[in-house]
């Protein structure tokens, strides 16, 4: 009886220890990561543009503009928006990437009569737990840095008569569109979960292949039909602004569009781009199975590359438009842009390039994750490699030339895309601007420029990112004997 009375203790005590155990799971502790960056830097950003306002505030020149406030408010709302958004599609390939890795449990709990609702429902639950942890820990951290930035920043600047409450009601809102974004992130991402049959209770975790993709056609009509719509915006907000400013809205929902398009069918456009990178790495043994590894699942690996190419666009895409707009103001100027125009566009987009950086961050933290838990889910396969002869240096190899592949694809594509997005953004906003009123009207249509030593940082703090996205799971590929792996 005693015996009895100890275990229930015991199993009592592990219920109240770990209350939420699939916390524990690989994937869970990232996506947390994601949703503290994504809260903390909406915090930061509404701070910082709120003491900006109460300095300019305190001009006696320049203290009632209107335009000026909106244009902080705006520039707020979209870089926040950009954050969300990378941040919702990495916690959607993430959540799917773990679905995937629990196929097994899944189809199990079907086998016994569960429903695929309901376990569906479950893990989108785990996301508002997970986005909940995430944005209030962002807030807390966010404050926290605000309150010292505020201080520092008046005392360096020896400002006087300038009053700002760091904590304030707004602080609220980044946090609660976090939560609610990686709710829904989970619960899109989880929309696998509806076709596993109990029958796959035999089998493990299976990707869907390239076939199976090829076959969703009401979702790859979608992507298509956003991809071109968008592409279409772009156009109609270039030619917009020529005549008027307000082309750059018009651009910009096109940017959207175009670019949730291109996400939604990553696993049509990524394989092409990733069958010819691999040809660059040569036909050894190891080149060849990295090569085929990042093909034979297609999902998969679209999953981990989007996220760098939303990174690398982003940052791409600010530092052409700044070229581009110096460019356009040059053509309407006759040729030639004065410095006293150019120094200010420089240090603008410098503090937007920094700015936008953490959505490349949160890009990082998906790469970074969801390779680990695709080598994890792997560990079967990585353990017949060694059981057929690879040595343990050429299965971390082929994971680190897997990893290369990707983000050497995810490269060339954010590049791409950065170019067309940022000459984009920059002719539809200033495509209209007449330096002399009294000449007459000539097109301010300029190529795309493309900045050196911008591009350059770009490609080297990706080759950076790739081998830190390697770290962890080319030590997970070799810590198991191929006897442990393959009893899995």
């Amino acid at each position: 009886m005693s015996a009895a009375t100890a275990g229930v203790h015991t199993s009592s005590r592990r219920r109240v220890a770990a209350p939420l155990p699939w916390l524990r799971e690989r994937g869970m502790g990232a996506s947390i990561l994601v949703a503290a960056i994504s809260s903390a830097f909406g915090v930061l950003l509404i701070s910082a543009t709120g003491f900006i306002a109460a300095m300019l505030k305190a001009d006696p020149y320049i203290g009632d503009s209107g335009t000026l406030a909106f244009v902080q408010s705006f520039l707020t709302l979209i870089l926040l928006g950009v954050a969300v958004y990378v941040a919702a599609i990495v916690t959607a390939n993430t959540f799917s990437t773990i679905v995937a890795g629990r196929t097994r449990s899944i189809a199990l709990l079907r086998l016994i009569g569960a429903s695929a609702r309901a376990q569906r429902a479950a893990v989108a639950r785990q996301g508002l737990v997970v986005g909940a942890i995430g944005a209030f820990a962002g807030l807390v951290g966010g404050t926290a840095l605000a309150a010292v930035g505020v201080a520092l920043g008046t005392e360096l600047l020896k400002l006087e008569g300038v009053q700002y409450s760091v904590v304030q009601a707004a602080l609220l809102f980044p946090a609660a569109v976090v939560t609610l974004t990686t709710w829904t992130a989970a619960w899109a991402g989880s929309r696998r979960v509806l076709t596993v049959t109990p029958l796959e209770a035999l089998g493990g975790s299976v990707e869907r292949s390239h076939g199976d993709l090829v076959r969703r056609k009401g979702r790859n009509a979608a992507a298509i039909a956003l991809f071109v719509t968008g592409g279409v915006l772009l156009a109609v907000g270039i030619l917009t602004g020529l005549f008027t400013p307000l082309g750059v809205v018009v651009a910009f929902f096109g940017g959207i569009l175009s670019f949730t398009g291109l996400s939604l069918c990553a696993t049509l456009v990524m394989p092409p781009v990733l069958r010819l990178v691999g040809r660059a790495f040569g036909r050894s043994a190891t080149a060849r199975l990295a090569a085929e590894n990042a093909l034979r699942y297609p999902e998969r690996s679209s999953r981990m590359a989007i996220g760098v190419v939303m990174g690398v666009t982003l940052v791409t895409m600010f530092a052409v438009a700044t070229d581009s707009a110096k460019g356009v103001l040059a053509a309407a100027a006759g040729g030639e842009l004065s410095p006293a125009l150019a120094a200010p566009l420089d240090t603008f987009a410098a503090i937007m390039m920094a700015l936008v950086a953490v959505s490349a961050v949160i890009a990082g933290v998906g790469l970074v994750n969801l390779l680990t838990l695709g080598v994890i889910q792997r560990r079967r396969e990585l353990g017949l490699l060694r059981a057929l002869g690879l040595s343990g240096g050429q299965v971390r190899r082929v994971v680190l030339l897997e990893a290369a592949h990707i983000t050497i694809a995810a490269l060339g594509t954010g590049l791409l895309l950065g170019i067309a997005y940022g000459w984009a953004g920059a002719q539809s906003l200033l495509g209209f601007i007449r330096v002399d009123p009294d000449q007459p009207f000539t097109s301010s249509l300029v190529a795309p420029a493309l900045p050196l030593w911008p591009t350059v940082t770009i490609i080297a703090a990706t080759a950076v990112l790739t081998l830190i996205a390697a770290v962890v799971p080319t030590r997970l590929a070799t810590r198991v004997t191929p006897v442990q792996a393959l009893a899995e």
